[in-house]
């Protein structure tokens, strides 16, 4: 009886450990949109919400999404000091496209490019638009999948919840 309680406390412990390990941001190497690489532990927005949007350039509703953030991304990081980053999916033939298409929207986010899909892996990003909300801590505290117009209302409201 006490073996069987011992084992059932320590393998809740086990799982307690493994779901506070998926809140905590990976660490990943991956390249900036000048094609530096950084690890995304350098990801830094002095305590306050980042927001890190996996999109592709080939992903209507991923454009859909960001343009419609970059319309209030002002209102945004002037009530809440929240940042997003804009994490490029697209693969080795597609690279070259990157810069110019997130230019050419005029999008005020940093953008990065994770051509290797580490970071995608590391996350479990299988659908994208795929967006994440960190603490202040780097830590996941909200994600959602696909986008329709209005969620970008819901995600705002998940960011003024940290602030």
């Amino acid at each position: 009886m006490k073996e069987t309680l011992f084992v059932l406390i320590f393998i809740s412990s086990l799982s307690l450990v493994a779901q506070e390990k998926l809140n905590v941001f990976p660490s990943v190497d991956i390249k900036n949109i000048e094609g530096k690489i950084i690890n995304t532990d350098e990801f830094d927005n002095g305590g306050k919400p980042i927001i890190v949007s996996f999109w592709a350039t080939w992903c209507k509703p991923c454009a859909k999404e960001l343009d419609a953030i970059s319309e209030v991304y002002d209102e945004w990081q002037d009530e809440t000091g929240v940042k997003l980053l804009a994490i490029s999916i697209d693969d080795a033939r597609n690279t070259a496209k990157i810069a110019p298409f997130a230019n050419g929207k005029d999008w005020p986010y940093e953008v990065y490019l994770d051509a290797n899909s580490d970071l995608k892996r590391a996350l479990n990003v299988n659908a994208i638009p795929h967006t994440f909300l960190l603490n202040g801590k780097k830590e996941i505290v909200w994600q959602h999948t696909s986008y329709f117009d209005g969620d970008e209302d819901e995600l705002f409201e998940e960011v003024q919840k940290l602030h």
